[in-house]
């Protein structure tokens, strides 16, 4: 894990954190099938909200492959409750106040560091990272690198 960052057919780190009902999310406990983690970086944005509704229109197909999304950014519980509902998103939005788990996994900035980076990782079942996906200005592609990855492991 060179600087801080996770690679390609690293293991992810293990951590928790509350999703948007205030719940802890303890990400070992999804381990063992595929699971899409992807960082964005804010609620109600233009492009964030492309990129989830987006995840929301193929959420069967990542249902379809077993596999289980997660939506991470810094916005608070509350914040990310009313984005879900709002865009009707069957999925959680985790949330990383103080940005402890984008710097776990080494998630960078964007834009001269002035805003947060839009990375999605696709982990397999054994917890290794298969795949990494950066692109700040291509939010829906990610959805498609997503599922393109989950459905050539299964």
């Amino acid at each position: 894990m060179a600087n801080n960052k996770i690679q390609v057919n690293d293991t992810l780190p293990l951590f928790q954190l509350p999703n948007e009902e205030g719940e802890m999310i303890d990400i070992k406990d999804y381990i063992g099938k595929p699971l899409v983690i992807y960082f964005y970086p804010k609620d109600d944005t233009p492009g964030c909200t492309r990129e989830a509704c987006t995840f929301r229109d193929q959420f069967a197909d990542f249902v379809d492959v077993g596999a289980t999304v997660f939506g991470i950014s810094g916005d608070s519980p509350a914040s990310h409750f009313k984005f879900k509902a709002k865009h009707r998103l069957p999925f959680s939005l985790l949330s990383d106040k103080g940005n402890k788990v984008r710097k776990l996994l080494g998630v960078p900035s964007d834009l001269l560091g002035l805003l947060p980076g839009r990375v999605t990782y696709v982990i397999d079942q054994n917890g290794v990272v298969a795949h990494i996906f950066k692109s700040q200005m291509a939010a829906e592609k990610h959805v498609e690198e997503a599922l393109e990855t989950i459905q050539n492991m299964v």
